[in-house]
């Protein structure tokens, strides 16, 4: 497991079970060190801040927290807007679900050809598999497809790489992910966190090598895109899913 205190995290002893604990230190920021740190770490002079007012963003946004930051600089008065995602993880090695949605739904927004929807549909299991004895006889798993179905979602996701990445990380339109907030408990330790500049982690996550892995699902970087599965059986479980490990942060 990776030392985080060695790799330079920082730590909290209060305690974070939502967005609304970030809200109220940011909104307490006078008196919380904490707050002053995340506002540094986004370059901010402490001494030049007039206000600090952090809401919760509502509806289906990538970023969870919206900041409106007033500074003073040189006798003027600057609002700053910033827009947090926040990742609460209790283990240093799991997964984090980024964006889950029906294929159709990814068609929409990145122009997906039919031949690709398709693959993906089998995939998800929305469309049920079309060869015998598949190893799980709800859906089917990318190295259970042709080589030529595998090269063309392939090819497809390495065209569109930089637009998927954005999408399922950052977001779009003025609700977008600016910044990335992991806040780390394991069992009986201090809370640990990291705060990166979102471009930062498009490129941690994103910009690698596209494959299929030995398990049949597929890798974007260090992005792992999945049927959702589980929801108890419902339709809900052939939705496509991406995923990471936001704590991959903590090594930077």
């Amino acid at each position: 497991m990776i030392n985080l205190i060695e790799q330079g995290s920082n730590t909290a002893k209060s305690g974070f079970n939502n967005e609304d604990d970030v809200i109220n230190k940011f909104n307490n920021w006078e008196n919380d060190v904490i707050a002053q740190d995340w506002l540094r770490t986004m370059n901010y002079s402490i001494q030049g801040i007039e206000y600090v007012k952090a809401n919760k963003i509502k509806g289906s946004f990538k970023a969870d927290i919206q900041l409106q930051i007033s500074i003073a600089v040189k006798l003027k008065k600057l609002l700053d807007v910033q827009n947090l995602q926040v990742k609460l993880v209790s283990n240093a090695v799991g997964f984090n679900q980024v964006d889950k949605r029906w294929v159709d739904k990814y068609v929409e927004l990145w122009n997906i050809p039919n031949d690709v929807t398709k693959v993906l549909k089998y995939f998800t299991g929305e469309i049920k598999p079309y060869i015998a004895n598949t190893k799980d006889s709800r859906r089917m798993f990318m190295n259970e497809f042709s080589n030529d179905e595998q090269e063309v979602v392939i090819n497809f996701i390495k065209a569109s790489q930089a637009l998927i990445v954005s999408d399922i990380l950052k977001g779009r339109g003025q609700f977008a992910a600016e910044w990335m907030l992991v806040m780390l408990k394991i069992k009986d330790q201090n809370y640990q966190w990291v705060l990166k500049p979102m471009n930062f982690c498009l490129n941690l996550f994103g910009n690698g090598k596209v494959y299929i892995t030995k398990q049949g699902s597929i890798r974007i970087g260090n992005i792992t895109v999945q049927r959702k599965g589980g929801d108890a059986g419902r339709k809900t479980a052939n939705m496509l899913q991406f995923k990471i490990n936001p704590c991959l942060l903590f090594n930077y």
